[in-house]
């Protein structure tokens, strides 16, 4: 079978060189955030979007009964308050991009009424040779996250990966084996026993989880997220706004300002590289097997894994997260995590986790590394 020629644009030296450039430069001329604002709709679109029904982000009358005294957004809620950070790449027109993971550190909640700026620019630019496309770049950015009273609420990295399009497709060998078999079915047997994860899955709520009842080796419930489809991915798309999924005039705009995001569909109209989530024609085109997920969007199930599990009481201090490979769409994936350490940090009682997510054939798709704030039973008498 021949090869496709060649569509899309390469990875250059000069290209490289142009985006090197821009390392330390503030970003300020960028698509406004979806969010700038912690809304009780936003929050709980967001929350819906990744699959998280938990009352402290959902419930006001809920969230009126537990100590912020109102709805505060899950820590992932960072994604739509900055499109830089949740992978709109600048440099290397053409070439494609794909979220692999974030470092994050919390240092207050966001509640309902907060309103939000940002500080972004791109940290560092490191090449890789992989498996997936041989030559890739890896474009870190930086970014600080700020409440209306000029507040530090978060900073951290986040980071994509640039490819050649036309590489992956046919010289890659990452997913040889995944092509190679037939796409995932479930029976009505496999169906019962995920949906039975979603079943039992216990949201620790307003239970205090003290760090004198946590020891090293205990495990966290595994969390089930799927079988994804494209209707999971477009509801996540909805909490986060996506990074070029604009209609009529504004999609016009976009592609006028940007040209190199129109690539054309089988109709021949310029449409977004971001497609790749819902439409296996061009996913397949860059490389991968079918349709995928959004890489924020497993970064937060992640979060939501740990949120919980540390009950209301509780501080998602750390997040580090590492995307290993696409999920395409009819992947399950199961989420662990075990207690690897705890420790004090001046006087906050921590608890490190390592978590492990694998899809329904065990082959590994995330690892991340969280850090969780927790009360004590000591300090519980003490305020009582």
């Amino acid at each position: 079978m021949g090869t496709t020629p060649q569509r899309f644009s390469l990875i250059s030296d000069k290209g490289l060189q142009d985006l090197r450039l821009l390392i330390g430069v503030p970003i300020e001329d960028s698509l406004e955030p979806w969010c700038h604002e912690a809304t009780r709709d936003n929050i709980r679109h967001w929350a819906h979007g990744i699959g998280d029904d938990n009352p402290l982000w959902c419930d006001p009358d809920y969230a009126k009964t537990t100590r912020f005294g109102t709805i505060v957004a899950p820590p992932s809620f960072i994604f739509p308050l900055n499109r830089s950070f949740s992978g709109y790449v600048g440099g290397m027109s053409g070439v494609h991009a794909m979220f692999a993971g974030i470092d994050v550190t919390w240092h207050r909640p966001m509640r309902r009424g907060d309103e939000f700026t940002t500080k972004v620019w791109l940290n560092d630019v490191v090449e890789h040779q992989t498996r997936f496309a041989g030559r890739s770049v890896q474009q870190i950015y930086r970014c600080q996250f700020f409440n209306q009273n000029k507040e530090l609420v978060a900073e951290g990295d986040s980071w994509c990966f640039r490819t050649e399009r036309d590489t992956a497709r046919e010289r890659g060998t990452k997913y040889e084996a995944v092509k190679a078999r037939p796409p995932a079915h479930y029976s009505r047997e496999d169906l019962v026993k995920i949906f039975g994860y979603y079943e039992a899955e216990e949201i620790r709520g307003s239970t205090p989880r003290y760090i004198e009842d946590v020891k090293v080796g205990d495990k966290l419930q595994t969390m089930a997220k799927g079988p994804m489809t494209v209707t999971g991915f477009i509801a996540f798309a909805q909490g986060w706004g996506g990074l070029y999924i604009r209609a009529n005039k504004l999609a016009w705009k976009q592609i006028k300002k940007h040209p190199g995001l129109g690539i054309p569909n089988k109709f021949g109209i310029p449409d977004v590289p971001e497609r790749v989530h819902w439409e296996d024609d061009l996913a397949t085109l860059v490389g991968t097997p079918a349709a995928y997920d959004y890489g924020p969007e497993r970064c937060s199930w992640m979060s939501h894994h740990l949120t919980n599990w540390m009950g209301d009481d509780g501080f998602l201090r750390h997040l580090e997260v590492k995307i290993r490979r696409h999920n395409p769409v009819g992947d399950t994936l199961y989420i662990t995590g075990e207690v690897k350490r705890i420790f004090k940090d001046g006087d906050l009682n921590c608890v490190e986790i390592a978590q492990r997510a694998v899809n329904q054939d065990d082959e590994l798709s995330v690892l991340a590394t969280g850090i969780v704030i927790l009360p004590s039973k000591a300090e519980a008498v003490r305020a009582g």
